[in-house]
């Protein structure tokens, strides 16, 4: 599903974080590409906050400079807005209806479901299949965000040399994200429930998943930032330099005991409390599996303690896995950052569509 647009072309999926901004291009096909390029590129000062881009100029700047460290050709781009930036409703609709009169029914009714004028909003749906309840309706997944959450994204990736062909949803490029690790092999059952844990820099979002289909999202302000933050005060660094030794190494010896392994046991607790959240809210039962995202999933020994706090296992995600990669490609690199690209992979896939 797309807020706007839909072309099949080669498509530079784009994630647009708090902290960073991230950009893959896939080839070959969706039973086998492979990785063309891709680059990850800090964002100076907080030209995002909460998820909302603030300062257009700056990550736009910072686009262009992913770009260019890629070294990809494409020029057209598929992004997503955040969870808490949409509206999204399952409504029935008769099945006898084609395509072009499903889109004016929908139109007419769906100032029932969004609670702004609909001329502030883009909006998009898809059929999902047959109602359970009523064989001769079929369920249909609307989305809609308000018009200047898409339009200041396009105007980022248009300030960074891209023209914005799909605007998403980042939990439905999750959702794209894995099914096509599922159809790999990706240790994912086809009948599982699946939690994906996204744990960025300031936000937690917690997508559930059920025959491939996101039945839950949920966000709460946790992240990597914290650690950053607690490196700064304790040793007296730069948040930068922080965010640095964060990721290489070289900090004292009490790091790992007094601030690395008490912000892992946070982290555990904060995966719990979030699927607690969703079992108390639901009658799906326990996930069976737990696919931790984000920066923060590559924190060495997280899935392990995550594992023991909630009794479901645990697993890493990696988009990547048995995934052939162009030349010059740095295949370890991309590995140890593999669970912070679900999103940005996810948005490439749309090439596919």
């Amino acid at each position: 599903m797309s807020l706007f647009g839909k072309n099949k072309m080669s498509l530079l999926g784009v994630d647009i974080s708090s902290t960073s901004i991230k950009v893959l291009a896939l080839g070959g096909s969706e039973q086998r590409y492979r990785v063309e390029s891709y680059a990850v590129e800090p964002l100076p000062g907080n030209p995002v906050t909460e998820r909302n881009i603030t300062d257009v100029h700056v990550v736009g700047e910072t686009i262009a400079r992913a770009v260019k460290k890629s070294g990809t050709r494409v020029k057209t781009a598929a992004c997503a807005v955040s969870g808490a930036a949409v509206i999204t409703k399952v409504i029935s609709m008769p099945s006898a209806l084609s395509q072009d009169e499903l889109e004016t029914q929908i139109r007419l009714e769906a100032d029932q479901y969004i609670p702004y004028p609909l001329e502030e909003v883009k909006l998009d749906f898809e059929v999902l299949g047959p109602s359970e309840r009523e064989p001769d309706r079929v369920d249909v997944l609307l989305a809609a965000s308000r018009n200047d959450n898409v339009e200041v994204l396009v105007a980022a990736l248009e300030t960074g040399g891209l023209i914005a062909k799909v605007v998403d949803v980042e939990a439905f490029a999750l959702e794209n994200a894995v099914g096509s690790m599922l159809r790999r092999g990706g240790g994912l059952d086809p009948g599982d429930t699946v939690a994906v844990v996204d744990i960025g820099a300031t936000t937690t979002s917690l997508s559930v998943l059920r025959d491939l289909r996101v039945i839950y999202t949920r966000e709460q302000l946790f992240g990597g930032r914290q650690l950053t933050e607690e490196i700064q005060r304790r040793y007296g660094l730069s948040y930068q330099e922080a965010g640095l030794a964060k990721r290489q190494g070289g900090l004292p010896d009490n790091y790992g005991p007094e601030v690395l392994d008490p912000f892992k046991e946070t982290m555990a607790l904060e995966v719990n409390r979030a699927l607690q959240f969703f079992y108390s809210s639901s009658q799906v039962g326990a996930v069976d599996q737990v696919v931790l995202a984000g920066g923060c999933a590559s924190i060495d020994g997280i899935a392990g303690l995550i594992e023991s706090k909630c009794g479901t296992r645990v697993t890493v995600a990696n988009p990547f896995a048995e995934t052939p990669m162009a030349p010059g490609i740095k295949g370890q690199a991309l590995k140890n950052d593999a669970p912070a690209f679900m999103i940005s992979f996810g948005l490439a896939l749309r090439s596919f569509d």
